[in-house]
């Protein structure tokens, strides 16, 4: 049996969606929707889908699922109609720039879960990290270090509608931490700074933070952010445990290393986003797909997106006030 997937957004993570959609044994991709109408007709001749408006996407009966990948502004408007007409569907993140409207939306999904696309939950090493904090292999999980640095900060235009490094970036950060420690943070603190690119400032964002999280049974979780790193994609997670570590480092973009006497030469690490987590791109299209077959409920649902978002929104009032939040 094929399942048909209409794809709301054109750009850079929907092409990624798409070209994964296609090359998908169960999956046919029939729709890609955009504001920008070029993009849309060149992404679908791509594929052989029709291109179109997302209203017409999502009526049409032959669609199975829908996949949200349009600018964040949309998400909730679109997720919520496509849910309404009775697809599946799989949002990407965050699923909303306002908290209070994410939470008042919430209750539509309790009947049929969406999916949500935190996608490092499907990267090879920090599921196989997680399944080590759950075998109890290396002791009781007592803190987290999460390090998401990019190689370099996006353009100012983005970061002015982004919903700023909490909402936009760190948000993955904030999944994350949920996801590993296995229970939800009771008190967040974050520090921030414009130390990157001072337009960044001007548009009333930072692009450097540090944030800390604490359990109500005292878990800890530090979270470190910038908008630059100056070597690549850098993105580790260290987990302390009480019987030891359990660490997920950076990739490589080869295992080839160079060893001369003057020292190791090694490759780069991986230089973008796409390319660092396309094994967790491909999974999240699996999952999406089993969630179509009725073979599995999504992992990640839109409870998670609004607790993300939580954090988010309480990490930017601490950071307003120099205070401890609680939650």
């Amino acid at each position: 049996m094929t399942l048909t997937v209409a794809l709301i957004g054109a750009g850079r993570i929907g092409r990624i969606h798409a070209a994964n959609i296609a090359a998908h044994p169960e999956l046919k991709l029939a729709w890609v929707a955009d504001v920008d109408v070029g993009a849309a007709q060149v992404l679908a001749s791509r594929f052989g889908a029709k291109a179109g408006a997302a209203d017409d996407a999502i009526a049409d009966p032959a669609v199975d699922g829908v996949l949200v990948a349009s600018s964040t502004n949309t998400h909730l408007d679109l997720t919520l109609r496509a849910h309404r007409s009775g697809k599946t569907v799989f949002c990407e993140k965050p699923v909303d720039l306002d908290l209070a409207r994410a939470r008042d939306a919430a209750a539509a999904f309790d009947a049929t879960p969406v999916f949500i696309g935190f996608n490092r939950r499907f990267d090879p090493n920090f599921a196989a990290l997680k399944a080590k904090l759950v075998s109890g292999e290396v002791g009781s999980l007592e803190s987290l270090q999460i390090t998401s640095n990019d190689p370099a900060p996006p353009p100012i235009d983005y970061v002015k509608v982004s919903g700023g490094l909490f909402v936009d970036m760190a948000i993955h950060d904030f999944d994350m931490a949920r996801f590993l420690l296995g229970e939800e943070p009771a008190e967040i603190f974050a520090w921030g700074s414009c130390l990157v690119d001072p337009r960044i400032g001007q548009a009333g964002d930072v692009d450097t933070a540090r944030v800390l999280l604490r359990t109500a049974s005292g878990k800890l979780a530090v979270i470190a952010n910038s908008r630059r790193s100056g070597f690549g994609y850098d993105q580790r997670v260290e987990a302390f445990c009480s019987d030891g570590l359990v660490a997920a480092g950076n990739q490589t973009e080869s295992t080839v290393a160079v060893w001369r006497e003057g020292g190791a030469l090694a490759a780069p690490f991986e230089n973008f986003f796409l390319d660092r987590y396309a094994a967790a791109f491909r999974a999240e299209i699996d999952h999406f797909a089993d969630i179509l077959a009725r073979r599995a409920v999504p992992l990640v649902t839109f409870n998670d997106g609004v607790a993300a978002l939580a954090l988010a929104d309480a990490a930017k009032r601490s950071l307003a006030t120099g205070a401890v939040v609680k939650l």
